[in-house]
């Protein structure tokens, strides 16, 4: 029987809420849609720091150069929206 193996593929390519919440903020931020991009980067936000803290806790992960382009992207949404 053959595998479906596009299918694990994408399993393994976004294995954490977070990098699906990254795919779907660089989805609303080209579509320049500001307040869809503020609640996506608000959740991405959370979901990366979520159980962070506590006893003994030690950040692991780092920000990655997308997390960072897509801050700056909407911050420059943000300056255009308001005209300046």
């Amino acid at each position: 029987m053959p595998e479906n193996n596009t299918a694990q593929k994408d399993d393994r390519e976004y294995l954490r809420l977070s990098d699906r919440i990254l795919v779907a903020l660089q989805l609303s931020l080209s579509q320049r849609d500001i307040a869809i991009s503020e609640l996506l980067m608000r959740s991405l936000e959370m979901s990366v720091t979520r159980g962070a803290g506590g006893r003994g806790f030690i950040e692991r992960r780092e920000i990655s150069d997308d997390f960072e382009s897509a801050m700056a992207a909407l911050d420059e949404l943000k300056r255009e929206s308001r005209g300046g």
